[in-house]
């Protein structure tokens, strides 16, 4: 038997010093023995420099959200148990007696079905528009920054400008109907603001002319995170340019266009500016196009019952916060899971 030999049989007989008694795996690194039993290192707390460097960069924000927030709901709720108008204290206290004069009105309910419907034409008319005109502006071609900023200056316009300007234009005798009989098309013109079958019509064409820009540049935005490397190997494998966009641009854009839908739909719920401005606080409850928002002014400060007006403001602001969560539930929720580095499920 040579030196090889003998040395190989001999560390054989050695027993294996990585495996412990009972053939279990080797404790980690981080475990250590103590009393026969292992056990793992718990990670350290944050310790006071942690927290204080938490509440130095997060307190701002957080003062700033309760005082222009959670204080102003607060007191709103307050005074919306009682019959006040708007100065002296609040002594007159009716309990839920405004709310249930809110559920009940017919005003109330028909402004509440405004907005709904103002919510699914938002999402139904705006999208595909800005979807097609995303993916138009994405490609290369003359002109293309000139038309990216045409599309965006009517979401930078202020809407006292947007709307002082379109109340005069449709009107009866407005400009857009002398454009249509100066082109030979006098009859279709129509009285665009006051005619009940057509002005929720007239407003959802001016939302979608206003916002459609800030979904063009979110969506251009997504649009820059999907590879170019999926589109190669699909024309390779000879998919057309729509089957691109429908298996690859659409899915990958998920995130995004769930985003702007939420936005979206959170506007709506809580529009009033345009509408006010167009139709007027009595001329849009007429026309059909009034809202939760121009219902609370109308009938709280307008109407001198700030009480009531505030009741008003806190079932919009519940409304818009059950939808918002529901929406978060089902929808973001992948998401917003998908976002976290830490707190994940494991």
């Amino acid at each position: 038997m040579d030196a090889r030999e003998s040395s190989l049989m001999e560390s054989a007989r050695q027993p294996d010093l990585a495996q412990p008694d009972g053939g279990g795996d080797t404790p980690p690194p981080s475990a250590r023995r103590r009393g026969g039993s292992t056990e793992r290192k718990r990670p350290k707390g944050l310790g006071w420099a942690g927290r204080m460097e938490i509440l130095l960069l997060a307190g701002p924000a957080v003062l700033v959200f309760v005082a222009f927030v959670i204080y102003p709901v607060a007191v709103a709720a307050y005074y919306g148990f009682f019959s006040w108008q708007g100065y002296g204290p609040a002594v007159d206290f009716v309990g839920l007696r405004n709310y249930v004069v809110i559920l009940t009105d017919p005003a109330f309910q028909q402004a509440l079905g405004h907005n709904a419907f103002i919510v699914v034409a938002s999402l139904v008319l705006q999208g595909p528009v800005a979807i097609l005109l995303a993916l138009l502006l994405n490609r290369k071609m003359r002109g293309q920054s000139l038309i990216r900023v045409l599309i965006f200056v009517p979401y930078v316009i202020s809407e006292v400008v947007v709307g002082t300007g379109l109340a005069l234009m449709l009107q009866t005798n407005g400009a857009l109907n002398g454009v249509l009989e100066q082109l030979g098309l006098g009859w279709l013109a129509r009285d665009w603001l006051a005619d009940p079958s057509i002005a929720i019509w007239t407003l959802m064409a001016i939302l979608t002319w206003k916002y459609v820009g800030f979904a063009v540049i979110l969506f251009l935005a997504g649009l820059q995170g999907v590879p170019e490397e999926l589109y190669e190997a699909a024309a390779l494998d000879g998919a057309s340019y729509w089957q691109m966009q429908w298996r690859i641009t659409l899915p990958l854009m998920g995130p995004t266009i769930r985003i702007w839908a939420f936005l979206s739909i959170i506007g709506a719920l809580q529009l009033f500016d345009l509408v006010y401005i167009i139709w007027g606080q009595y001329v849009a409850s007429t026309a059909g196009t009034s809202t939760m928002a121009t219902y609370m002014v109308a009938n709280g400060r307008n109407a001198g019952n700030y009480g009531y007006g505030n009741a008003v403001a806190v079932v919009i602001f519940l409304i818009s916060l059950i939808v918002a969560l529901l929406y978060q539930r089902f929808v973001l929720r992948r998401d917003t899971e998908g976002a976290l580095t830490g707190g994940g499920r494991r």
